[in-house]
């Protein structure tokens, strides 16, 4: 069984910075993408970034240029670097990721979430 586990969440000062980590684990299977989804209090869950296994990319309009996604295959794991954090940024942040195992095939797993809160 393959699970998500994030970590590096937490409370930061506007304009700076956090970087959170994603990492899969378990046996005998292959990441497609890797994503970062949040979601805030009172607003729809909302993509953040998307990394595809040849690292093709893509980021919501409201991080690009501040957030920076990348992998790192030999470690299954993702990283989600945020600079300049606003304190719209708030919200939790939740790891996805495609992965291709022998007995489901390609399937969408979750991680449990990690809260990053921007305040002075």
């Amino acid at each position: 069984q393959v699970q998500l586990v994030e970590s590096g969440g937490g409370l930061v000062q506007p304009g700076g910075s956090l970087t959170l980590s994603c990492a899969a684990s378990g046996s005998a299977f292959i990441i497609n993408h890797m994503a970062w989804y949040r979601h805030a209090p009172g607003k729809q869950r909302e993509l953040v970034a998307r990394i595809t296994r040849t690292n093709d990319i893509n980021y919501g309009d409201s991080v690009a240029g501040r957030f920076t996604i990348s992998r790192d295959n030999a470690k299954n794991t993702a990283y989600l670097q945020m600079n300049s954090l606003k304190v719209e940024d708030t919200a939790i942040y939740t790891c996805n990721a495609n992965i291709y195992t022998r007995t489901l095939g390609s399937s969408d797993y979750w991680g449990q979430g990690t809260q990053v809160t921007v305040s002075s």
